[in-house]
């Protein structure tokens, strides 16, 4: 192991967060509620055949061949139709990934084959930005029960620091569309703190917060952006107007803190009392490196929660069952209804295309399907028109050097000093990129439908 960790050391991570998914908070610390009990509900899949769900095994064959072809970085995929799992399979690492990662890491055989050797079902994947929709349905669980009142109500209501100006404005809602207004934060290598991105590159795909210690002061403390300008952030060309879409990890990490200041539980209490105990999920989420915070360090709500893709499916599917789930108390129907209702994105979901796009880009038939979408492609996709489940994860091992906790502590060019999230390929720094297109694997699993 000793050998493996020294070799960690030429890993090159200091470009990684112009790509990412993307407390030591100032928030008060609420009295802690302690949750309530309820019955356990066990959940195992039921194992049949594809044909016993009117899917043609060969073609999914093929659709399963493309996922986990040698270059698309895939650890596993699995199929849900009619409430059954139809289909999976699960791999380490190929030949061609490995040449393709040691060639821009100079991580040699032994090395990728140690860290990312044998996959199976009992593996797990790291959810990266798909835990935003995970984090959404937990705002729609505490709306439904009361301790939010609407999400349509001003977030000041538990963000207090904002309660005083422009920011009063900004509502639940507001924050669940990636709509807040708030200026996208990045972290300054030169000061060690966070600071407003300086293009679109650095704010990419919601902004680089992770290098932070304290990830959430930083999303609270953040100011309204001035509208009707160019924000070079934004754009290089266009002005920036008041509720223009924004991808923000910031918004999302704000959205953890509110589900704290309202139920006195941080995220993975919440869900786990709330939603995950009663799906028969286990699910891991990962904090922020202070000492105080949330709980002992801040959730990030916006990332990193690790389960496999099995229990995955279990949220897809009871998303598709409308928030319903079968012999108990758990319906949230009006939440579900919705990220139905999405255009494009919204409450920290997609609307995806099905099929593969046609030659001038479009989607075919508007054969849309909602998805959550996660950094280097972890996607839950669920079809409610069809009656399918479909998850994809890509290779993915914990990084746990500088304490037993999942607590993110980066440290560009040294894996053996940091805690962090390993995902290939690009959260290992290469420049490799995966040939694999989630609406291309989805349209194959389609046409597997007889």
């Amino acid at each position: 192991m000793s050998k493996i960790i020294i070799k960690l050391n030429f890993l090159t991570l200091s470009l990684l967060f112009i790509y990412s998914c993307g407390g030591g908070s100032n928030s008060p610390s609420p009295e802690i509620i302690e949750p309530s009990s309820f019955p356990e509900h066990p959940l195992f899949w039921e194992v049949v055949s594809p044909s016993s769900v009117n899917l043609n095994e060969a073609k999914l064959n093929t659709a399963f061949d493309y996922a986990f072809a040698d270059g698309t970085f895939t650890q596993s995929a699995i199929v849900i139709k009619d409430g059954k799992l139809a289909y999976e399979r699960y791999r380490g690492i190929l030949e061609g990934e490995i040449d393709s990662i040691s060639n821009s890491t100079n991580l040699d055989v032994e090395t990728l084959q140690f860290l990312f050797g044998d996959r199976d079902q009992q593996s797990l994947s790291s959810s990266w930005s798909s835990a935003k929709s995970f984090t959404s349905f937990l705002i729609g669980i505490a709306e439904s029960q009361g301790l939010i009142s609407s999400i349509n109500d001003s977030a000041s209501m538990y963000i207090t620091e904002w309660a005083n100006d422009g920011r009063s404005e900004i509502t639940i809602k507001n924050i669940l569309d990636m709509r807040s207004g708030l200026e996208p934060m990045c972290f300054d290598f030169v000061n060690q703190n966070l600071r407003v991105c300086q293009n679109q590159l650095d704010s990419g795909s919601g902004g680089d917060i992770v290098y932070s210690d304290d990830q959430l002061s930083g999303c609270i403390n953040r100011n309204l952006a001035e509208t009707g300008v160019i924000q070079p952030w934004y754009s290089a060309t266009e002005i920036y107007n008041k509720g223009d879409f924004k991808y923000s990890n910031c918004d999302t990490m704000i959205l953890g803190e509110i589900i704290f200041r309202a139920t006195g539980q941080d995220v993975q209490t919440f869900a786990d009392y709330q939603l995950f105990s009663k799906i028969n999920i286990e699910a891991f989420w990962w904090k922020d490196f202070v000492t105080s915070g949330q709980s002992n360090g801040n959730l990030l709500a916006y990332c990193c929660l690790d389960s496999n893709a099995r229990d995955y499916a279990k949220f897809g599917y009871m998303l598709l069952l409308g928030g319903i789930w079968e012999g108990d108390s758990l319906s949230y129907n009006s939440y579900v209804n919705k990220i139905r209702e999405l255009e494009y994105y919204g409450l920290q979901f997609w609307k995806i295309c099905a099929k593969s796009p046609d030659e001038s880009g479009n989607c075919p038939e508007n054969n849309f399907i909602h998805s959550t979408i996660g950094f280097d492609g972890q996607y839950i996709m669920i079809d409610f028109s069809r009656n399918i489940v479909v998850v994809r994860n890509s290779l993915y091992i914990p990084i746990l050097n500088l304490s037993n906790e999942r607590k993110m502590k980066l440290i560009p060019t040294s894996l053996d000093s940091s805690n962090w999230i390993l995902t290939l390929p690009r959260a290992s720094g290469a420049s490799a990129n995966s040939t694999f297109n989630a609406s291309v694997f989805y349209d194959l699993v389609t046409q597997a439908i007889e």
